[in-house]
């Protein structure tokens, strides 16, 4: 058995929200406690970062977006405020990450990817990284990683009730309700949220100069102007609706249903000189999300089947006024996609030193688009899009052995196919051991094989798409080590930390590049090495009564880059980082707490990341980087009819100058204000 120690701060309690309620009571300083505790045998090697409930809770306004670029090392690539925010892993793109909500898999098959920007924090309460070699236990695919989310099944006992209303910068309005019902059997949630803005913020516009001039017109200085945000304006709905029945003898059916309507404004580029009136670009969005599950448990094994549906309906939508009255559709896009989901898991522990787990999951991918015919250089018509269907099987078994206590072993093995295809067999190795129980600390060691298949618009997108790619696919190695500290008497603290260091080779990177004829065509071109450092630290303590301290810190070291072999004579890709993919990057969350107050704040920092493949100097070649703060302070009241909660949050602190993505501005220095209304039942 390993030794854990934990040191409970009340005042860390008293802050947390319970199945997303905030608690309003005032902290009181709870004893220190001596817990004696088996690391979980699913975890063994496994590289994870999990997301406390303070972090997801934080204010309704946040997305997942913002959550990860907080709280984690990985990049979070933005377009924009309320636009698409994709996550990439050490290194790797966003198609390489994998996205899991209560256990069904939320990539979309067009594009492989996840936007982050339209998953409410306030809808997810469970939230977990694993990287690496570790997304094998849970998928394939996950070159980069794996982000797990997940709802809850629990919720207080009786009626329970919250409104939240939010009210910031650019003329920002949110607004978040949510009604929950628990007794022995059943746990019922409800929630709502819906999020409108302008978003016409004001930016400095770096890719525009206007001139200053003397009265014989001569040129005498220049000035880059400001701007507003044009075309940026959003509407977004999203409801949750949960339902848990527990029988007390070992089963519990659920049903989770999510559902988005989403309604956003492209925002004009910092490039464009157009009048907003003369053009509407314009992205709309309806999607549902359900899973039905049941979960068996007994004393050393558990069975679960899940059952789940994704309907996605896009619309894309730009058009440009080319005389009085007459507008011209540009792109008119429509895509529907309909997918069907089912899983069987199985776990069996025949002894305290030994656990098996098997699973088989199965996606039936139907997927329509379709956009306006299109004339190509040569004069042929291109029909843009198709209609295609793809079913994509997922089969693992593992095996986990501690033969002593302080060392843990695992393999993992998982077959996969797409369509007609077959991947060859994916294997992960996995290892930890503590080497001190003074301190906890533990050391880690993984290897796997990985493979991603290409997504739909890769091989199919009309014009352009290429059904002879090849998938990706490359090793993955990780070794790093872990540590909990807690103690103290006269000032109680827990510490923690880790650090990892990983190497990553994938072949048959895919890449879209021009085609005489006028349009993209995926290829397999690239040959990456992704390599680096991940490291964090944790530290919480209490220096005086009452009062409670915590610091969170991440860092990421990632080289990236193309070893492949050069294209032509003038491709100078080869030996350079891959675009978009900062070395360095950082996050720093502290938080102090006393009595009814909690003070946050937030930091972020990415390096420079280059927009070309060659890694040129120019202006427009590269982003340079950027730091951002936030700030927020809460104070709690405790009334006898209800709990209040006032926040007030301040985004750039600074009024950072910054671009995420050339071309698309972000916003200065910004507020919010929010009142948090808890019932008492």
């Amino acid at each position: 058995m390993s030794k854990h120690w934990f040191i409970a701060a009340g005042a860390l309690l008293a802050l947390m929200p319970v199945c997303g309620q905030d608690m309003a009571s005032s902290p009181h300083r709870l004893r220190e406690v001596t817990a004696w505790g088996k690391r979980p045998m699913k975890e063994i090697g496994v590289q994870k970062t999990t997301f406390d409930s303070m972090a997801l809770k934080e204010n309704i306004a946040l997305s997942m977006a913002d959550v990860l670029t907080y709280n984690s090392s990985v990049f979070v690539k933005s377009y924009g405020r309320a636009t698409l925010s994709t996550v990439a892993f050490r290194g790797t793109s966003p198609s390489h990450t994998q996205v899991t909500w209560n256990g069904m898999r939320v990539n979309n098959p067009m594009l492989g990817m996840t936007d982050f920007s339209t998953i409410p924090s306030y809808f997810i309460d469970q939230a977990s990284l694993l990287h690496g070699t570790s997304s094998v236990n849970e998928s394939g695919g996950g070159l980069g990683g794996l982000v797990k989310l997940a709802t809850s099944r629990e919720v207080p006992e009786g009626f329970g009730a919250q409104y939240v209303q939010g009210i910031g910068s650019f003329s920002t309005f949110d607004e978040f309700g949510r009604f929950t019902y628990g007794d022995d059997h059943w746990s019922v949630s409800t929630r709502v949220v819906y999020s409108s803005s302008p978003n016409d913020y004001r930016y400095i516009n770096h890719d525009k100069k206007v001139n200053v001039y003397d009265d014989n017109n001569n040129i005498v200085s220049q000035y880059h102007p400001r701007e507003r945000n044009r075309s940026g304006a959003y509407k977004d709905f999203h409801a949750l609706q949960e339902v848990y029945y527990n029988t007390n003898q070992g089963d519990r059916l659920g049903l989770a249903a999510w559902y988005i309507d989403s309604n956003r404004e492209l925002p004009l580029l910092t490039v464009d000189y157009g009048a907003e009136t003369g053009f509407e670009n314009r992205q709309r969005e309806r999607t549902f999300r359900g899973v039905l599950s049941w979960d068996h448990l007994r004393s050393n094994w558990k069975g679960a089947l899940r059952g789940g549906y994704i309907h996605t309906w896009m619309a894309y939508d730009y058009k440009r006024e080319v005389a009085p009255g007459n507008w011209a559709a540009m792109t008119r896009s429509r895509s529907r996609v309909n997918t069907f989901f089912g899983q069987a898991e199985g776990e069996y522990s025949p002894s305290r030193r030994w656990f098996f787990n098997a699973a088989v999951s199965a996606y039936q991918h139907f997927v329509r688009s379709h956009d306006k015919d299109v004339i190509l250089q040569d004069g042929d018509i291109g029909i843009v899009g198709y209609d295609r269907g793809r079913v994509e099987l997922s089969g693992s078994a593992s095996a986990k052995w501690q033969p002593v206590d302080r060392l843990g072993l695992s393999v993992v093995l998982r077959q996969e196919m797409y369509g007609d295809r077959w991947a060859p067999l994916i294997p992960a190795f996995f290892v930890d051991g503590l080497v001190s129980s003074a301190g906890n600390v533990m050391l880690k060691a993984s290897v796997s094989r990985n493979h991603r298949f290409p997504s739909l618009n890769d091989l199919y997108f009309l014009p352009g798409g290429n059904p002879d790619l090849r998938s990706e696919k490359g090793w993955t190695y990780d070794a790093g080590a872990t540590f909990d500290i807690s103690g103290g008497s006269a000032v109680p603290f827990t510490l923690g930390g880790g650090i990892t260091w990983f190497d990553s080779r994938i072949d048959d990177w895919i890449i879209w590049l021009p085609t005489p004829k006028g349009f993209f065509s995926p290829r397999n071109v690239k040959k990456v090495h992704a390599y680096g450092i991940e490291t964090r630290l944790n530290l919480a303590l209490e220096p005086f009564k009452g009062w409670v301290f915590e610091l969170n810190g991440t860092y990421s070291w990632t080289p990236s880059v193309n070893v492949g072999e050069p294209m032509s004579p003038a491709d100078k890709s080869v030996g350079k980082q891959l675009p978009y993919v900062p070395r360095h990057s950082a996050s720093l969350t502290g938080r102090v707490s006393w009595r009814s107050w909690s003070f946050l704040y937030k930091w972020a920092f990415y390096s420079r990341r280059f927009t070309m493949s060659s890694n040129d100097n120019t202006i427009s070649g590269s982003l340079p980087p950027y730091y951002m703060s936030n700030i927020s302070l809460a104070r709690n009241f405790s009334f006898r009819p209800l709990d209040l909660q006032l926040r007030l949050a301040v985004n750039n602190l600074f009024n950072e100058d910054y671009l995420s993505v050339l071309s698309r501005p972000m916003p200065g220095i910004n507020f919010e204000f929010f009142i948090s209304v808890t019932p008492r039942f």
